[in-house]
């Protein structure tokens, strides 16, 4: 998200100049906006607010309301949900588009371009997903709760990039990095775990509609149009196809996100060229006060700086702060509203589906990340990135045990019973809060020695 933070920095540190309010306000609400973990600051605080209320005189009320029927009549379909499904089947597949759009950013420009700079963070992800899954199995193999497998395989990038940046200037950069994208590929296993095993029920009808509607977009693509308001009914429509086909319609954000133009019109030198011809033609209109060329050399610039950005680049930079602002907190506040009694307390303590998961997100992240790179690097797949240590690997290993964001969505897809899914929940929550503390304390005491 840099690149896009970047040329939004662009655009107020223009209206700098001739406007007060920007000068005074947009600009320093920016530069908070951008600080390491507001984003993951605003999920706590709504995480924090959804248990207070939970457990409060207006509890009942405040699940009530989001049990609230909210329906959508489009004549061809009529959609019926509570508002926790409007919230969780709905915004939630913003979230994910957003998560596909950052997926194609690492895979095409990022990280994860450069095939032996991707490797370690993806075989350390996917370390990361196969150890929990597997200690979870082993506390739950043959019980009821065993569906739940893939709840502490996900990992909060929010939350742990957070914890990171709490740290300071003494994380080495490329550590920063490594947990960036071992971030990623942790979410697309989310994405490919939620598809296949997380899905019930196929409506034929439905995905066959949904594929044509696909087909449509993919030929919007194919002959040029790059018009990001050509898209919207389109992917509005294939998410309500894939939402009717029983497939989770979270997935159609992924599909959208992957699909979005990653490439931009015009190059940097191309922008410098013609920009400088166009300045040139401007400065002549001007001067012969031809507001007729004025106005068209105006469209050519803004044709120009428009054309040097791709669509996926524009789109994440104008919706990744919706998602990280409203929809994550709000998907906490909904979800995150668990009662907290001694008994649920009890409960929790000696049930398998929360010990699995705290030992899943605590033991299972931890072993499994470090085992998988320290493979990787002694049979010479990769190397550890420049200024990381193992003590390094470790720290970030207890970071990515804050599943939170991710668990308790496949925690609503994997139970049905209200007692199983508060239990899971509930270890969740004080996991993720323990895993970051912990995390926390390895990578201060790992950094003041040097690694």
């Amino acid at each position: 998200m840099m690149g896009g933070s970047s040329r939004s920095r662009g655009v107020l540190e223009l209206r700098v100049e001739h406007d007060e309010v920007t000068r005074s306000l947009h600009l320093p609400v920016q530069e908070f906006i951008r600080t390491e973990g507001v984003g993951s600051a605003l999920l706590l605080v709504a995480a924090v607010t959804a248990l207070m209320l939970a457990n409060s005189p207006l509890g009942h009320a405040f699940h009530a309301l989001w049990e609230t029927t909210v329906t959508l009549d489009l004549a061809v379909v009529e959609i019926s949900k509570s508002l926790h499904h409007w919230v969780n089947d709905g915004l939630m597949a913003v979230f994910f588009f957003v998560v596909g759009l950052e997926i194609k950013r690492e895979l095409t420009h990022g990280h994860l371009s450069d095939r032996r700079a991707a490797t370690l963070p993806a075989v350390a992800a996917l370390g990361g997903m196969v150890g929990p899954a597997l200690v979870y199995l082993a506390v739950n193999a043959g019980d009821e709760g065993a569906r739940g497998w893939g709840i502490p395989m996900a990992t909060d990038i929010a939350f742990a990039l957070g914890v990171l940046g709490m740290l300071g200037r003494s994380v080495p950069p490329q550590l920063r990095i490594f947990l960036l994208a071992l971030a990623i590929v942790d979410d697309l296993g989310a994405i490919l775990v939620i598809a296949v095993f997380y899905t019930e029920q196929i409506v034929p009808g439905a995905l066959a509609a949904g594929a044509l509607i696909l087909g449509f977009i993919v030929l919007l693509r194919l002959a040029g149009v790059r018009t990001i308001a050509a898209y919207v009914i389109p992917g509005f429509l294939f998410w309500v196809a894939i939402l009717e086909s029983g497939i989770h319609a979270t997935l159609a954000g992924v599909v959208l996100g992957l699909l979005t133009p990653s490439s931009h019109y015009y190059g940097h030198g191309t922008a410098v060229e013609w920009g400088r011809s166009l300045l040139d033609r401007l400065e002549g209109a001007v001067s012969r006060n031809d507001r007729n060329d004025i106005e068209a050399t105006l469209g050519g610039i803004e044709e120009l700086v428009v054309g040097t950005e791709s669509p996926l680049e524009r789109l994440e930079r104008k919706v990744h702060p919706w998602t990280a602002f409203i929809v994550l907190p709000l998907f906490a506040l909904v979800n995150a509203g668990v009662v907290v009694t001694p008994e649920t307390l009890e409960a929790a303590w000696r049930s398998p589906v929360a010990v699995g998961i705290a030992a899943g997100l605590v033991l299972g992240k931890l072993g499994g990340i470090v085992l998988a790179s320290w493979i990787a690097v002694r049979l010479n797949a990769a190397t550890l990135p420049e200024g990381v240590r193992w003590g390094h690997v470790a720290g970030v290993s207890l970071l990515g045990g804050i599943g939170f964001t991710v668990s308790l969505f496949i925690t609503e897809l994997a139970f049905t019973d209200a007692t199983m899914i508060a239990t899971a929940k509930l270890s969740i929550l004080v996991t993720s809060m323990a895993a970051g503390a912990i995390g926390f304390a390895v990578l201060k005491t790992v950094l003041r020695r040097g690694g």
